[in-house]
């Protein structure tokens, strides 16, 4: 159920105000999971995209007077009073769902400042966006240098995590699951609202791209890990305290104050918890708790930016893709 956007991304960028610095889609609109229904179906999932942009008030002033259909009845306070729901509440993204485009396609999209998606790749500070950026995407306006770069770092930090909860040999499967869990293992909409299989549906039918994405980095940490000579083999990692230590250096800087907030022990060190036979439950909870934070937060705040009926209605598209229907 893959579709690609590289033919009409122009079409849809056309529609919004075009100063942004970077912006992508992702999800089951384009890119294969399973679950869906060919091509051909009618029944085709939402895309969803998101706008980075460097000054949220101007890009919302100007996106309210082209699409002021776009925004629920928060419009009324003004692109100030929008700019400062994103930036202060929340994941810090601002959300506008079921929007319905010229050619039919249904579209949600979220407007976040530069600053705060960095901060969110390189320091994991609400774990929403990066995890989405953990995985594959589509690339429809390509990101600045310092957002590249910090995607680039956001990929060291899930490589370091997921190699902290994994055992010693694992398979390209095995790592990209857990690497795609990430975001979702924590999210309070996976005890409702979501489908239980959701990242092994993710991850089976795009490990090619995940390969793409992350073989290279996985390469230049050979010191730490062997990799397989075929794809179907074993990734073999170096599981001693010295390298347990050095990913642990490498985390990012919100995952590292949860992790020394829930030890047990007034021993608030790396070298510590290298040694720690308890490391996995302890990262796998703190990232656990990030991302529960965030999806609380963000999901009671796209309540009034999207609107109740449009909440209630993109809910309910939930629970029905959820049973299947």
């Amino acid at each position: 159920m893959s579709r690609s956007l590289s033919s009409g991304r122009w079409n849809i960028l056309s529609k919004f105000p075009n100063n942004f610095s970077f912006c992508f889609a992702y999800g089951s609109g384009v890119k294969k999971q399973l679950g869906y229904a060919d091509g051909n179906s009618a029944k085709k999932p939402m895309i969803d995209l998101v706008f980075c942009v460097n000054d949220s008030f101007e890009w919302h002033r100007n996106n309210m007077q082209i699409n002021s259909s776009h925004y629920s009845a928060v419009r009324m306070l003004g692109s100030s009073a929008v700019a400062k729901i994103q930036t202060q509440f929340g994941a810090r993204v601002y959300c506008n769902t079921l929007i319905t485009l010229d050619d039919g396609s249904t579209i949600k999209y979220g407007v976040v400042t530069t600053n705060d998606l960095t901060s969110d790749l390189i320091d994991w500070t609400h774990l929403y966006l990066a995890g989405r950026l953990h995985k594959p995407i589509e690339v429809l306006y390509p990101p600045e240098p310092d957002i590249q770069n910090a995607i680039a770092t956001n990929f060291r930090n899930a490589l370091h995590v997921s190699l902290c909860l994994l055992p010693e040999r694992f398979t390209y499967f095995d790592l990209f699951y857990t690497i795609a869990n990430l975001s979702y293992a924590g999210d309070f909409r996976m005890i409702f609202g979501e489908n239980k299989d959701k990242v092994r549906n993710i991850v089976a039918p795009q490990l090619s791209d995940f390969r793409d994405l992350y073989v290279p980095i996985l390469t230049g940490h050979s010191r730490y890990l062997n990799l397989p000579t075929n794809e179907s083999g074993q990734l073999v990692q170096d599981k001693s305290e010295t390298t347990t230590l050095y990913h642990l250096q490498h985390l990012p800087k919100t995952l590292h104050k949860e992790i020394f907030r829930r030890m047990a022990t007034d021993e608030r060190s790396f070298e510590h918890l290298s040694k720690d036979p308890n490391l996995p439950r302890i990262v796998q909870k703190s990232v656990n708790q990030i991302v529960w934070n965030s999806s609380v937060s963000q999901s009671l705040k796209n309540i009034p930016t999207a609107g109740l009926s449009k909440s209630i209605r993109y809910s309910w598209k939930k629970v029905l893709k959820t049973v299947g229907l």
